[in-house]
């Protein structure tokens, strides 16, 4: 069984016990292009909290070592690359009563990629949020990209375009030699249609939305 390990370098040294990787069920969302990355609700580094990601055959793609409240001056999350550099800067937005927040590339503080909102209507309970672009301050409906349906906290979700793709999935994974993985590991399937660490920003704000964490409070 191929053991799923990060290629540090002299960066860190990864804990032993590590997920594993199994071989992913054909589906139709998991074409030829497609991507599937091991997501690990930890930090590779000692007294951090955060996220580690993997892609198929064990390598390091994503990782977020300031996950928890009063790691960041500003309560923010950065997303990171295998070598540290910032992918993507999230925030909470300021001055709103809801679960809204805003999305910037590398560590720029204008101008975000994209916002994401928590959906609250009690007559639709399979939407978890919506993800609008950057001209969207009113988050209206025309200026939606992407649509979030299912459970986080069962880790069942699926990432919806304007044209109602299925482009990105969120699952459990499945037991391997009989242990089962429990919600901190769960696999991250992206299609070719999205943008790996955009999908990534979106699993780390449904956490912030639904999940056990405790949370940033900008």
């Amino acid at each position: 069984m191929t053991k799923v390990h990060p290629n540090l370098a002299a960066l860190i040294t990864a804990p032993a016990a590590l997920p594993a990787v199994e071989k992913v069920k054909s589906t139709p969302l998991e074409a030829r292009d497609s991507v599937v990355l091991t997501v690990w609700k930890k930090s590779l580094l000692f007294n951090c909290n955060g996220f580690t990601v993997f892609d198929g055959t064990g390598n390091l793609v994503f990782r977020v070592d300031n996950y928890m409240a009063g790691s960041g001056a500003n309560g923010e999350i950065i997303l990171m690359d295998a070598d540290g550099k910032p992918l993507h800067t999230i925030r909470r937005k300021r001055l709103s009563l809801a679960d809204n927040w805003l999305v910037y590339d590398g560590e720029k503080a204008a101008n975000p990629r994209f916002s994401v909102r928590k959906h609250v209507n009690i007559l639709n309970t399979k939407c978890l949020a919506y993800v609008s672009g950057n001209n969207s301050s009113s988050f209206k409906n025309s200026n939606v990209m992407y649509e979030i349906e299912g459970s986080y906290s069962h880790r069942s979700c699926a990432v919806y375009d304007e044209k109602r793709r299925r482009v990105a999935e969120i699952r459990q994974k499945e037991a391997v030699g009989g242990v089962a993985f429990g919600v901190d590991v769960f696999r991250l399937v992206v299609g070719p249609k999205m943008d790996t660490s955009v999908a990534m920003s979106i699993v780390i704000l449904l956490d912030q939305m639904y999940g056990s964490s405790r949370r940033f409070h900008a």
